[in-house]
């Protein structure tokens, strides 16, 4: 078992874990998405690795492309104003959406809700969200992921492309990061 990053107290997703859930997630969507025009949209820079193993279990046809959405700053909170920092590549238009987030919660919920209503109004057929991680206690009600890898507390958590100020975004894991490191607990 690999140790641990010296800022993480532990690790709560292994390598193991997430692989075997991403598997399960790429076949469940391969059946619901079987002859349509599929569309992952993943949300920069959080979802990146998520999506790259994903569309890789992912057994049908598919285009994948990337969005980046400001609304945090540098600091941990939400600014409350939400703006395109990079947009879509190709048209969705007739196309069905699957928006890649890396955390469904109250702070990434303005985020996923701007672009959701966003490819609707693109007129995409269908627009749905996958997460890796859920907390449902901290997610706002309008915002139900309709795939999940795991659903997890309200824990700071790390690594497999979530971040701290941009760091351990590369940790293979998800891993609960010391209370100190966030000025927490």
């Amino acid at each position: 078992m690999r140790r641990p990053h010296p800022d993480i107290a532990h690790i709560r997703i292994n390598e193991e874990e997430i692989a075997a859930r991403v598997a399960a997630l790429g076949a469940e969507i391969s059946r619901d998405y079987e002859g349509k025009d599929l569309v992952l949209v993943g949300i920069l820079k959080g979802a990146t690795l998520f999506l790259a193993d994903l569309v890789r279990r992912i057994e049908i046809p598919l285009a994948f492309d990337f969005v980046a959405i400001g609304s945090y700053g540098a600091d941990t909170r939400s600014s409350g104003v939400v703006r395109i920092l990079k947009d879509l590549d190709e048209a969705v238009e007739s196309r069905h959406v699957l928006v890649i987030e890396d955390v469904t919660d109250k702070r990434s919920a303005l985020r996923l809700s701007y672009v959701t209503e966003n490819l609707r109004s693109r007129r995409a057929a269908s627009v749905r969200v996958c997460t890796l991680l859920d907390k449902p206690t901290r997610r706002a009600s309008e915002v139900t992921p309709d795939y999940q890898g795991f659903t997890v507390d309200e824990e700071y958590v790390v690594g497999y492309g979530l971040d701290y100020l941009g760091r351990y975004r590369s940790l293979p894991y998800i891993g609960v990061l010391k209370p100190e490191i966030y000025g927490g607990g």
